[in-house]
């Protein structure tokens, strides 16, 4: 087996490079190294070592303030056995997900195939309707909208105008957890613009084709855009659910830190900063980040199994 220095060329000639040319290789190779290492120093320290400790501790007792201490399957054993609130953070997680996503996603669509026009207003209108995703996470926002959900917010008065009576958004856990639902689907600035790009690649000759043969704009929608649109679909659904799973500022900033009213809004990510900093059990805090990615991939497994289904793409001739 010859070097990579040490070559053979077509006639079976062995080339040995100079020293100089060794030497110029080298510095080559160094050049490349430099350029790559900060990514490798920062995936090592930021990535890879971060989330060793992290399986680790999940398996100890560890408060910030003493060394950890080695306590096995403890953790886990405690999450699933012993930890009421454990269980209500992970209902209420799942509700905010299998609610908020498939409303979000369906709410982009219908925005994005508004927008999908020739008007010169077009674009003025995509930036106001994405102007809530660049805000949409930040503490200000939930507070105003902590605020517009109050007692004597605009939500109540305009049902009170309506003739519908207002809710207690703040003591009802099932109405809680619908705030931040509606705050989720009113950030769906990003969805809007994936989908409007999908819908952009969808050949128009397709639907002039089905103008030909009759068809309405329901049997356009149904035959034509959502097949057309499945892969956008696919990419949104799975980048969507993996950020509702790991909602955390709307959560706090609404509940006050607490997750009330009564645990309503004790969203998982919410519950696991609890406990790792405000009960200082930094391993249990661990051990629940673990099981959440654990979950997180096994929706996502199933999301990908079941486009099998449902996706279609053109290169597979529409299977």
């Amino acid at each position: 087996m010859s070097s990579p220095i040490v070559r053979e060329n077509v006639q079976g000639e062995v080339y040995v490079p100079s020293a100089k040319a060794r030497k110029r290789a080298l510095k080559q190779d160094l050049t490349g190294y430099a350029f790559i290492s900060p990514f490798v120093i920062g995936f090592f320290a930021f990535t890879l070592i971060p989330i060793i400790m992290s399986l680790y501790l999940s398996f100890t007792n560890y408060n910030l303030f003493a060394p950890p201490k080695w306590i096995g399957l403890e953790n886990y054993k405690k999450m699933f056995t012993a930890d009421p609130r454990y269980w209500q953070s992970l209902k209420v997680t799942l509700i905010y997900v299998f609610a908020g996503v498939p409303l979000r996603l369906g709410f982009a669509l219908l925005i994005a195939m508004m927008l999908n026009t020739a008007s010169r207003a077009v674009g003025f209108y995509r930036s106001l309707f994405y102007l809530p995703s660049l805000i949409g996470g930040s503490v200000a926002v939930a507070i105003m909208w902590r605020n517009i959900f109050g007692d004597e917010g605009i939500v109540n008065i305009a049902l009170s105008f309506l003739g519908i009576p207002g809710v207690r958004w703040f003591g009802d856990p099932t109405a809680a957890i619908w705030m931040l639902i509606f705050l989720s689907v009113w950030q769906f600035g990003s969805s809007m613009l994936i989908f409007l790009a999908g819908l952009k690649s969808i050949p128009k000759s397709y639907y002039e084709a089905a103008s030909v043969d009759g068809a309405n704009a329901w049997q356009k929608f149904i035959k034509i855009t959502l097949p057309m649109l499945s892969p956008v679909i696919l990419f949104n659904t799975v980048m969507q659910t993996i950020a509702a799973f790991m909602t955390f500022v709307p959560a706090f900033i609404i509940s006050k830190g607490t997750g009330g009213p009564m645990d309503g809004t004790l969203l998982y990510s919410l519950y696991l900063y609890l406990q790792g900093f405000e009960f200082f059990n930094m391993g249990y805090a661990n051990a629940m980040a673990w099981i959440m990615l654990i979950i997180v991939g096994i929706l996502t497994a199933i999301i990908f199994a079941s486009s099998k289904l449902w996706v279609h793409y053109e290169a597979d001739g529409g299977k």
